[in-house]
């Protein structure tokens, strides 16, 4: 089902043919969360949920959460806040059983390479996830996940060309570092073919410049790709991120797409090849149901500060401002828009 300003699809065909391409084996999140009550009345917030984007890779490649996006919603069940954690963040990761993980404190998009290994040189995400969960969980204070979903961005790439592109607003002028005007990679210079450069590329790069624009599916996914080069680096990308995903949810819940059978039905064909979730117990459906009345304008974007971290003049990664342990307990407690009324400049621009 797809609900979206009084339009209802329905059908059983539909309902089947989505959540049977929604890969759900395996535990993503353990154990719900105590905070989410499930009873006869349903899935209630206050809710937290986790979301990790990775690159395309097969299993004898570790993964690493190239984005980490937290999603809470109220006790109200009538918004939805989202926040990033930046994917260098220098953390304490706990040890993990099933892999024979001792703890070690690193950058926290290495926790689901830790906690991936399954042995004879495999990989399993979805064991991953659990020690990013854990990873999160620790850091920020939030006891536990409600639901958490890993998306594959080649996947996401698929979703926004079964949806004819996205509209986004472009609020920097950004310079991408992989590909040329038309698409195509952009070459390497010679003295880095073998590797060990940062920078390797040369030759004309696209540029996304400010405004409104109607991107295609391989613009946007390279335009929330671009770290480089910006003012503020990771911390741009991952308010373009969220930007995106705003973006995303508006233009696959209007008319054009939820009315469309053809369309519609190849945009939950996309979302079958590029989702993994975990529901906590409920499936997707009873989550896309217990969440039908959040509008996408009731999406608040929220932007943690944060710099780098250095030791001896070397950069380990990035810490957080310390005002973040205050939004965390927000986060507990449920209070982030009233602690957002207190601290305006966390809402993220877009958001």
């Amino acid at each position: 089902m797809v609900s979206s300003g009084g339009v209802l699809v329905t059908g059983q065909a539909l309902v089947a043919r989505y959540t049977g391409r929604i890969d759900a084996g395996g535990s993503l999140i353990g154990d719900p969360a105590s905070g989410a009550r499930r009873d006869d009345a349903g899935i209630k917030g206050p809710l937290n949920i986790l979301l990790a984007g990775i690159d395309p890779r097969d299993a004898s490649q570790a993964p690493r959460s190239d984005s980490i996006i937290v999603a809470h919603v109220p006790a109200s069940m009538d918004q939805v806040f989202l926040f990033s954690i930046p994917r260098d963040l220098y953390v304490r990761i706990p040890a993990f059983a099933p892999t024979g993980f001792l703890g070690t404190t690193a950058k926290i998009n290495s926790a689901m390479s830790f906690g991936s290994d399954v042995g004879n040189g495999t990989h399993d995400v979805a064991q991953g996830f659990q020690l990013l969960a854990s990873t999160v969980s620790a850091f920020t204070g939030i006891s536990g996940f409600d639901a958490g979903a890993i998306i594959n961005f080649g996947g996401f790439k698929k979703i926004v060309e079964a949806m004819g592109g996205v509209t986004m607003t472009i609020d920097q002028t950004v310079r991408s570092e992989h590909l040329q005007p038309d698409g195509t990679p952009r070459p390497k210079s010679a003295g880095c073919a073998g590797g060990g450069c940062d920078h390797p590329y040369i030759g004309p790069q696209k540029v996304y410049k400010k405004g409104t624009y109607h991107l295609q599916a391989w613009e946007a996914l390279d335009y929330v790709r671009q770290r480089y080069g910006l003012p503020n680096g990771d911390y741009d990308r991952q308010r373009h991120q969220q930007q995106f995903i705003k973006a995303m949810a508006e233009q696959a819940m209007s008319r054009d797409v939820v009315t469309d059978p053809a369309k519609l039905l190849a945009v939950l064909d996309a979302a079958g090849d590029s989702l993994t979730f975990d529901g906590g117990g409920d499936s997707v459906v009873d989550w896309g149901l217990a969440l039908k009345g959040i509008n996408t304008a009731d999406m608040t974007l929220i932007k943690l500060p944060g710099g780098g971290l250095f030791q001896n003049g070397a950069y380990l990664g990035e810490q957080l401002d310390p005002s973040v342990t205050r939004f965390f307990q927000a986060v507990a407690e449920d209070r982030i828009a009233p602690f957002l009324l207190d601290n305006p400049t966390y809402v993220a621009h877009g958001g």
